[in-house]
């Protein structure tokens, strides 16, 4: 079983499944040369589409530098990368910024996703 399986499975026991919440968004900002970057791309990117959170919360890659796409507000623009902004219906609800690794970015991502869903679930 991979990291990401044992993690999912343990998530899963404990109850913690990600809500499906309509109008989610996930935004990463990247530039180039950002080792960080390629580490998410390369340990979390594949699988990304394939899980709950992926399925709850599209990606959309954004450059640093680049404008913001039409509709999004967020709180801060971000200053490092990687930075993932949780949007909801295009306002930010939450973000991680950096890449803690893919053991620790599962359980934050999946907080900020339950964190975002309405009152009554």
């Amino acid at each position: 079983m991979t990291r990401f399986g044992l993690v999912a499975a343990v998530l899963l026991l404990c109850g913690w499944a990600v809500p499906a919440v309509a109008g989610l968004r996930l935004l990463m900002f990247e530039q180039p040369g950002c080792i960080y970057c390629a580490r998410w791309t390369e340990e979390v990117g594949p699988e990304y589409p394939l899980t709950d959170e992926g399925r709850a919360a599209p990606l959309t890659r954004i450059d640093l530098h680049a404008d913001l796409p039409e509709g999004v507000r967020i709180t801060t623009a971000p200053l490092f990368t990687p930075t993932f902004v949780l949007l909801s219906d295009g306002v930010e609800v939450g973000r991680i910024e950096g890449y803690p690794g893919e053991d620790f970015f599962w359980p934050l991502l999946g907080g900020l996703i339950r964190q975002a869903e309405p009152p009554g679930g």
